[in-house]
């Protein structure tokens, strides 16, 4: 009885966030577009909210956490666009930390199947060796801090690990502040027209990004070892 209660509990949690997140799609879902195909646009859009902009700007940083569709460095480099390195840094690391964590708390309530309902097969079973890891935490640090990692999809991952939350949310805030710098001074850079300086950082930040991308299985492998 308690088991079939949890489960009618658990289905009704999945379908109101399915629902949350094709109302949120369908009622921004353009904006989000803008984000990629037209960032001068997308910046006047956000700066329309006058003084809510940065509320607005954070809540996209949130949903883009949560829902994953959307590249997370592009809407970093967003931040640096619209607000500069400092502010688009930390309005950034504010949505980012707050997205990972409701991640996070949704996995934690809904259960492995939910995960894995949203998380690709792959990505699963790449990282299922955390799950019961006694140096998880240390892993998910590592990961997190690694450019080229799935890390919104860890979030959800990490929700079902035995990782408390306290400690998740100092692997999330700190492992990926690096990464949310660079791409703030990417777009900071670019939004002040200092192409020759964007270019440069983002040559780096890219290198660093398919290195991630390409040796991951050989950093993972790494890791299982520790």
């Amino acid at each position: 009885m308690k088991m079939h209660k949890t489960y009618v509990i658990n289905l009704f949690l999945v379908v109101i966030f399915a629902i949350t997140l094709v109302v949120v799609m369908a009622t921004f879902g353009r904006n989000f577009v803008l984000l990629i195909d037209n960032p001068y646009e997308f910046r006047q859009w956000i700066h329309s909210f006058g003084k809510f902009s940065v509320i607005v700007f954070i809540g996209v940083q949130i949903l883009q956490v949560v829902i994953f569709a959307i590249p997370g460095e592009v809407v970093q480099i967003a931040g640096g666009y619209l607000f500069g390195t400092f502010l688009g840094t930390l309005y950034s690391v504010i949505g980012i930390t707050i997205g990972s964590l409701i991640c996070f708390l949704i996995a934690r309530v809904l259960g492995y199947n939910f995960v894995r309902s949203i998380v690709s097969e792959e990505n699963l079973k790449k990282f299922d060796y955390i799950i019961n890891n006694p140096k998880g935490e240390t892993i998910l640090f590592l990961l997190f801090f690694i450019p080229g990692m799935p890390k919104d999809a860890l979030s959800y991952i990490a929700g079902i690990t035995p990782v408390k939350f306290y400690n998740f949310f100092i692997i999330t805030l700190f492992a990926r502040l690096p990464g949310i710098f660079f791409s703030a001074y990417i777009g900071a850079n670019l939004g002040n027209k200092n192409y020759f300086m964007a270019g440069i950082v983002a040559i780096i930040a890219v290198l660093l990004f398919l290195i991630g991308v390409y040796k991951k299985d050989v950093i993972m492998e790494k890791l299982k070892k520790l």
